[in-house]
């Protein structure tokens, strides 16, 4: 993989364990776009501009990286989220906007209406969570969050409505 956040957070990952920084988090195979042709569309002009990289909960949500332009740099393209119910949304500006939602250490809850997260007060965090934080602050110098929906509310205003009417078409047949 060719982008430089994900290409150390792979070397993080494989030091830690998968899942074991954020909650159900884990890399996968690049550009697998088995999930999405099983569950969305076999549009080869859809599956062109999805990138599969991460699975996002324990149920089988994934994170992909979705090419709304023709930008080189991979990175600062929004992240979207493929629910295992159903559902799907931009949840991330780019990946570095992925990476500080991972610092809340749960899964997304998502469905056709929204994506969200909840983690109760008195939940431990990932047995890794805290060495991610360090490291997140230390490669990027970005710090954890304390309110995930803030950095979902913002990507969803800046892509929102453009990935919708982008999807429309290929899921709509």
């Amino acid at each position: 993989m060719s982008i430089p956040e994900l290409r150390l957070l792979q070397e993080f990952q494989t030091g830690t364990g998968y899942g074991a920084y954020s909650e159900c988090f884990g890399l996968d195979d690049w550009n697998d776009t088995s999930g999405l042709e099983a569950g969305w569309s076999k549009d080869p002009e859809f599956l062109a501009r999805l990138i599969p990289f991460a699975t996002a909960t324990g149920g089988g949500s994934f994170y992909a990286i979705w090419r709304a332009d023709d930008r080189e740099d991979l990175a600062a393209l929004p992240v979207v989220v493929f629910g295992d119910e159903g559902g799907e949304h931009v949840i991330a500006g780019d990946l570095r906007g992925l990476l500080r939602l991972l610092t809340y250490d749960t899964e997304p809850s998502v469905d056709h209406e929204e994506v969200y997260f909840h983690r109760p007060d008195d939940s431990g965090h990932s047995e890794a969570h805290d060495e991610f934080v360090t490291w997140l602050g230390t490669h990027f110098g970005l710090a954890a969050t304390d309110d995930p929906d803030e950095i979902v509310r913002a990507a969803q205003a800046e892509w929102g409505e453009r990935f919708a009417a982008w999807k429309e078409p290929y899921l709509n047949i």
